[in-house]
């Protein structure tokens, strides 16, 4: 079950759709009858009203905000900060004018509207590992199925309808737009052939094909309701693509051109398409065994349910009801971890845009924050389980979208910071236009760096030389150069950047909604992160030596990170009273997770005070969206604590998902990145290996006391498969894929002994207590715990 969603009754809304995808196209499978509704995605389908947005020179008041701060005048010179370098609109500005963020647009519904009639039997389902989208129902004493397919081969979408008797499958297939005074329709109707042709006034097209094919029966076109009939079909293949004009081509004859690819037989497209996606989706196998009778601390969030039917036979959406109620399931929890997989695979393609705000699925035309791409926090979320889950080749569009944004990004440095290097903004579309676009929250100097993290991840989890010096190292010396000129001497001497903040919070006598101020925690984080792996990628290449000795004089002289009063770790460098305790955002807990510089190891005090900031805030009601619940959960698994980890997973399962699993932020707002999230949550809670050291089970909870995973990657390209049983580890496999030393951390269970390799490899006790192994490309080392 933990691959299968189902449920027995059509969706309610679009939210609570199954979503299929391939990168490049996207549905919504609503399961609704008489009339199904597709509502369809291409990931290009941007408005370009502001593709070519610049900003002119605006560096000249940088001295005079500067002086301000260290005047002491915070205020004074965050006000005149978010004026002169900050957006054209926002919430601070009193122009009225939007910002100039481009929004993500459907491209329009499929509707498949058979003969009413009363049905049973319903069932609707999403089985994850075949990435196949079924309906399934009874009418007429007929059994009638629809089967949905976002090909992983080739750029289309097939939808098979089928019946259990010859000549019963009658039907009408048309395309359609929500209303949208800026976008001009037109339909085409052909003999087997429907489509969809749209243009916005600032000249951007798009179109959509729809081809039928029949066994039996009749298609009858219907160019006045601009619709094709089927009639007495025995069964029917529909074959959509969607072109859209982003780089020059027609539209229509790009979606013709991608449907003539792809084969009209049903069985050759399900085959090729099940193949191919579980190449992806069966790299990672987990388990998490059954809940135990009374797992501890579980408190019920409802009175539980008084008739609780057996697991298996329970559509998702009572499973989780049941788990709100305080019935543990292990294996919901699986099928979550499994469903953020999914999406990934499904939202992201080699060649294509990295996953937006609701990665590639959406119906609004005017969708909450344009469904944008989010730099500080959201879409780097969105990528954090792909190297540990073995995906890291569908990390692609992110590096895509990081050098598209380059020439433009160093235009901006200078002409925002009168600085070298690259400046990213906080929110952007595809376009490669590093503009900032919302005043009030747009004076950042972090996202930039952040982004280079998963550069350097790649080179980290998949050991590719290559990789490091064409496309991470380059864009390392960038984000260096920006800093290297960007940072000022404070009156003690030390590095800083200023105007700093930490997104998206604010603090008592600061601007609002988020204030500027002398070196936030999380900007001096993130130096530390993209200066120490641009310092460690100078010396594996063996060039740039006196950059190297430059980039570390920096890092010796930023400001060190701060306990505050409260015994927690300082979100900004001066102990500033919290105007908001419980806020959303945790950025300052960077270093702790997704970073490494905060560790229980080497930097006790730090990681103790990380901890007393995060329980801090969750006493305040923090991480009460989607995407800081996950956040929440990846940081209770980097303090090794499995019991609030598992706590807050459940939370996040039960609190911020529709009953298709999809991640929400209030108010009830699709956002795809806690999905991510939580599963890079459930990953961390099962192996860790930052700095260097593998950790097996870090973050076990008492309520997982059995279970097995397969396939996780650790960083040195550590293939690991853990089993373990009675809350403990019994067995373990680590392959290594490129060689290297590998070193495993002491951990509360006994030392395990190897099973497989000792011939050749003879295991070294370090006198910190881990374990070391020096392993060649291929090497195989099976462990075992008695």
């Amino acid at each position: 079950m933990s691959s299968q969603m189902w449920y027995d009754h059509p969706a309610r809304e679009w939210k609570e759709g199954l979503p299929i995808g391939n990168g490049r196209l996207a549905a919504m499978i609503l399961g609704q009858i008489p009339v199904e509704r597709l509502v369809l995605n291409h990931e290009w389908l941007w408005r370009a009203k502001h593709r070519l947005r610049d900003t002119p020179p605006k560096h000249q008041a940088l001295a005079k905000i500067r002086k301000l701060f260290f005047q002491g005048k915070a205020y004074a010179a965050a006000t005149l900060a978010n004026k002169a370098l900050g957006g054209f609109g926002g919430v601070l500005t009193s122009s009225g004018m939007p910002n100039r963020v481009d929004s993500y647009q459907p491209a329009g519904d499929l509707r498949i509207e058979m003969p009413a009639a009363r049905t049973k039997a319903y069932r609707r389902s999403l089985d994850l590992a075949s990435a196949v989208a079924r309906v399934t129902y009874v009418a007429r004493n007929t059994h009638f199925t629809r089967e949905c397919i976002a090909h992983a081969v080739f750029p289309v979408i097939a939808i098979h309808l089928s019946t259990s008797r010859k000549g019963t499958l009658t039907f009408k297939v048309s395309l359609t737009r929500c209303a949208d005074p800026d976008c001009k329709l037109a339909h085409q109707v052909g003999a087997n052939t429907i489509e969809l042709l749209g243009a916005f006034p600032e000249g951007s097209r798009f179109a959509i094909s729809a081809r039928i094919h029949t066994r039996g029966g009749r298609i009858k076109p219907d160019r006045h309701a601009a619709a094709l009939h089927v009639e007495k079909a025995d069964e029917a293949l529909i074959v959509l693509s969607i072109g859209v004009a982003h780089d020059g081509e027609d539209p229509l004859a790009q979606a013709r051109r991608q449907i003539d690819t792809a084969p009209t037989d049903w069985k050759t497209l399900l085959r090729s398409h099940t193949v191919a996606f579980g190449a992806w989706y069966n790299r990672v196998a987990l388990n998490l065994g059954p809940a135990p009778a009374k797992p501890a601390n579980l408190r019920p969030i409802i009175p539980p349910p008084t008739d609780l039917r057996p697991t298996d036979q329970q559509p998702t959406d009572q499973r989780l009801a049941d788990l709100r109620a305080g019935r543990p399931d292990n294996d919901l929890m699986t099928l979550y971890f499994n469903f953020g997989r999914y999406l990934l695979i499904s939202g992201s393609r080699p060649g294509g845009l990295p996953l937006n705000l609701q990665g590639k699925w959406n119906e609004d035309i005017k969708p909450p924050w344009q469904c944008d791409l989010h730099h500080d926090i959201n879409l780097q979320m969105n990528y954090w389980p792909a190297e540990v889950c073995q995906l890291g080749d569908l990390g692609g569009p992110l590096f895509d979208h990081i050098e598209r944004f380059v020439p433009h990004a160093r235009v901006m440095a200078k002409n925002l910071y009168h600085c070298r290097g690259v400046w990213f903004p906080i929110q952007t579309d595809p376009w490669g236009r590093a503009t900032p676009e919302s005043r009030g929250w747009d004076v950042w100097i972090g996202a930039a760096a952040w982004l280079a993290q998963h550069l350097w991840w790649r080179y980290e989890f998949g050991g590719n030389r290559a990789f490091l010096s064409n496309r991470a190292y380059p864009f390392f010396r960038d984000v260096a150069a920006f800093y290297e000129s960007y940072l000022v001497r404070d009156l003690q001497g030390r590095l800083v950047p200023v105007p700093s903040q930490s997104p998206e919070n604010y603090f008592q006598g600061g601007t609002q909604p988020v204030s500027l101020c002398i070196a936030a925690t999380m900007d001096l984080e993130l130096i530390h992160d993209v200066l120490t792996h641009a310092v460690q990628a100078s010396r594996i290449l063996g060039v740039d030596a006196p950059k190297r000795k430059a980039w570390q004089r920096i890092l010796r002289d930023l400001p060190a990170l701060r306990v505050g009063r409260h015994g927690q770790l300082q979100e900004w460098m001066e102990d500033y009273a919290e105007a908001e305790p419980g806020h959303r955002h945790i950025s300052h807990l960077f270093a702790l997770f997704p970073g490494e510089q905060i560790t229980s190891e080497t930097t006790p005090e730090l990681y103790q005070a990380a901890r007393v900031s995060l329980l801090r805030r969750l006493a305040c009601d923090g991480g009460h969206t989607g995407w800081s619940r996950a956040w929440t959960v990846c940081c209770m698994a980097r303090f090794r604590d499995g019991e609030l980890a598992y706590q807050h997973l459940r939370h996040l399962i039960t609190d911020f998902a529709t009953e298709t699993l999809l991640d929400l932020h209030p108010p009830r707002i699709f956002q795809i990145d806690g999905n991510l999230g939580g599963t890079a949550g459930v990953a961390e809670m099962l192996l860790q290996s930052h700095q260097g050291i593998l950790r097996l089970l870090p973050a076990l909870p008492p309520a997982w006391p059995e279970g097995s995973v397969k396939g996780l990657c650790a960083r040195g390209g550590f293939i690991v498969d853990i089993i373990w049983k009675n809350g403990g580890p019994r067995a373990a496999r680590l392959v290594s894929r490129q060689g290297g030393e590998c070193r495993i951390a002491p951990t509360k269970w006994a030392l395990p002994r190897i099973t497989r390799g000792a011939a050749r490899i003879t295991p070294r006790h370090l006198p910190n207590g881990q374990i070391a192994f020096t392993t060649r490309q291929g090497d195989v080392l099976d462990l075992a715990w008695t």
